[in-house]
């Protein structure tokens, strides 16, 4: 299936809230995998009823420059004065903003739980993708060079310059790329950043590469089947038992210290409580701690129910305090 096409499947399956098959090839092996038909893996997929909240929310709110804007979510009961926690959502390669946000529900949770969420999108490669150049494995596979860390950090800066923002709650969560992605911002502006959770994402190969001046409380959730992003890691990034004992290491934590927390229900696809939970908690630094979340059977793409994930996200994001 050719890229194009992809994203028309991607759009219907948004009006049918029916999708949920992982497009993922079948080996990870390198950078830009393809499928079985020689189209790039793509993170596009599921969808959600988050537009409902589009009668009651404000006008739309743009940060950005003019040739990259990024939409801004504030909630919709607000008065505009008391500081609210950042989210920033990051979509993965071959999505985008809009996608990314009816996969995980991040603007019914925003209106929800009461914070400002920021939808940027990436760039454009030779392929026709949207993406972020997250690590030196994904997803700038044209070699394109373009500063994502200097372009999410000046949304930052001007998020905060114009909003209310509480600065000790800013959040990055994604999927796959977007995950990746997230984990740079961590890396890069760890004195900034309180919490990521990455879905189906990962970190760069070796710890050296990444040296954060301050620890940053991470969640990982991971599909075991996961056929694009692998569970177990490959030559080119880490596990993720690998990437979340990694930062909890970061954060102070003994990362041979493990709680096991009871199982949830995230792939709704599958039966039963399939996500496995465990929490790196023991001697962290005050605020901090790591959990990995392992959906039994999951592939890249899991079928979620949008609105129940966004809040189950949001609600882990939002616990954190730097």
């Amino acid at each position: 299936m050719s890229p194009p096409a992809l994203r028309s499947l991607a759009t219907l399956c948004v009006l049918l809230a029916a999708c949920g098959a992982d497009d993922s090839p079948t080996d990870a092996s390198t950078p830009g995998d393809a499928s079985t038909d020689g189209s790039a893996p793509s993170d596009t997929g599921a969808a959600d009823d988050a537009a409902d909240d589009a009668s009651v929310a404000p006008a739309p709110f743009f940060l950005g420059p003019e040739d990259r804007r990024a939409r801004l979510v504030a909630p919709a009961a607000h008065d505009g004065v008391t500081p609210l926690p950042l989210v920033f959502l990051l979509h993965g390669y071959t999505a985008n903003s809009t996608l990314q946000d009816a996969l995980l529900g991040s603007t019914s949770a925003a209106h929800s739980r009461g914070f400002y969420l920021v939808l940027p999108e990436g760039t454009v490669d030779a392929r026709g993708n949207q993406f972020w150049n997250a690590t030196n494995f994904c997803c700038d596979f044209n070699g394109s060079g373009v500063d994502d860390v200097a372009y999410l950090t000046s949304l930052l800066d001007e998020a905060e310059a114009v909003l209310p923002v509480d600065t000790a709650r800013v959040y990055f969560t994604g999927h796959s790329n977007g995950g990746y992605m997230s984990y740079r911002m961590a890396c890069e502006l760890s004195s900034r950043i309180t919490a990521i959770a990455s879905l189906a994402g990962s970190d760069y190969k070796e710890d050296y590469q990444c040296e954060p001046t301050e620890g940053v409380s991470v969640l990982q959730i991971h599909g075991t089947a996961d056929a694009t992003v692998l569970y177990g890691g490959n030559f080119a990034y880490p596990s993720a038992t690998d990437v979340v004992a990694r930062w909890a290491g970061r954060a102070g934590c003994d990362p041979a210290t493990i709680t096991d927390l009871d199982a949830i229900d995230v792939d709704t696809a599958i039966p039963g409580a399939e996500t496995t939970r465990q929490r790196w908690q023991t001697g962290c630094e005050p605020g901090l701690d790591a959990e990995l979340w392992s959906i039994t059977a999951g592939g890249h793409i899991p079928v979620l129910d949008a609105r129940a994930y966004g809040g189950l996200i949001a609600d882990w994001l939002l616990t954190h305090v730097k």
